[in-house]
């Protein structure tokens, strides 16, 4: 599924010519583009769809909002865990997250 979800601006900035911001769902932030909504300004809410903020929204119809979501788990579907993505994506199952760096002295084992 694919929710437009709403989401509090924390920083913007241009890049390569677009506008850019840094936005928290609910404790996840990811980076939206700004294009449909130019006006919008840090510390504001937005509906946000596949990466584009779509609309303005008051603060506490985004709080309802998003306790509605975690509520029904669907900010968990929706955004899930980056790590448990990444082990899913690269085909691994079940068990511990592998180290980031082998122990001196493991490597080639």
């Amino acid at each position: 599924m694919c929710l437009a979800v709403p989401g509090r601006v924390l920083g913007i900035e241009e890049r390569d010519g677009t506008r850019m911001a840094t936005v928290d769902f609910g404790g996840v932030v990811k980076e939206v583009c700004l294009e449909y909504l130019p006006d919008l300004e840090v510390g504001e809410y937005a509906i946000v769809h596949v990466g584009f903020a779509l609309q303005r929204l008051d603060e506490e119809s985004a709080r309802q909002t998003l306790a509605l979501f975690e509520n029904l788990g669907l900010l968990q579907e929706e955004f899930g865990d980056p790590w448990e993505n990444a082990r899913a994506e690269a085909g691994l199952t079940g068990g511990p997250a592998p180290a980031a760096h082998p122990a001196e002295g493991e490597a080639g084992r």
